[in-house]
């Protein structure tokens, strides 16, 4: 499967370096405290942060910019369909002229 990138490489080094900082944090509790599994969801958190940075694909920015398109309209099916029969009606009247 191919993504989209939709991060910049700025954010992408930011997110690499944030997570890693995470992923060493709970590392080093999980080490005292083994036992807590808040630690490991943390070290989930910090890892995915260090796979958007490495592919530059955020989903939750994907999903953000998908509502987007939809609130303005491209992403509903009708404008796709009512655009499409326009674009007919005005090649249907610019072959008759």
């Amino acid at each position: 499967m191919k993504v989209k990138q939709n991060i910049g490489i700025l954010n992408a080094f930011i997110r690499i370096t944030i997570g890693l900082a995470v992923l060493s944090w709970t590392t080093a509790r999980m080490a005292k405290k083994p036992r807590r599994g808040s630690y490991k969801i943390i070290a989930l958190l910090g890892g995915m942060k260090v796979a958007e940075g490495i592919l530059r694909y955020c989903p939750l920015t994907a999903l953000y910019e998908k509502g987007k398109d939809m609130e303005n309209g491209e992403g509903k099916a009708e404008n796709h369909y009512s655009r499409g029969s326009a674009k007919e009606e005005h090649n249907s009247q610019s072959n008759w002229s």
